[in-house]
């Protein structure tokens, strides 16, 4: 059985299952407060990080907090980005 992670979680079913998986806290969350059935049809036509520049994927990086940014390489910010 789940357990309860309070009301700010809707899926606290879901939520564990990606916190197992090694979601961080807040991606799991983010995941969990979607609806399963429209979940899976949203998304853009965003090109892959790989196609991004450096500048782009630290501005990125820069929007959602993660640290150590400015000494990472491409590769790099876009597995923190991927893992966040």
């Amino acid at each position: 059985m789940a357990k309860d992670h309070g009301s700010s979680i809707k899926d606290d079913e879901q939520y564990e299952a990606l916190r197992d998986q090694g979601a961080s806290k807040e991606k799991a969350a983010r995941i969990a407060n979607t609806d399963r059935s429209t979940a899976g049809q949203r998304g853009g036509n965003s090109p892959s990080y790989e196609e991004w520049s450096k500048d782009e994927l630290e501005q990125r990086a820069r929007e959602i907090g993660i640290e150590g940014r400015s000494n990472m390489d491409k590769g790099e910010l876009i597995d923190a980005l991927r893992n966040h």
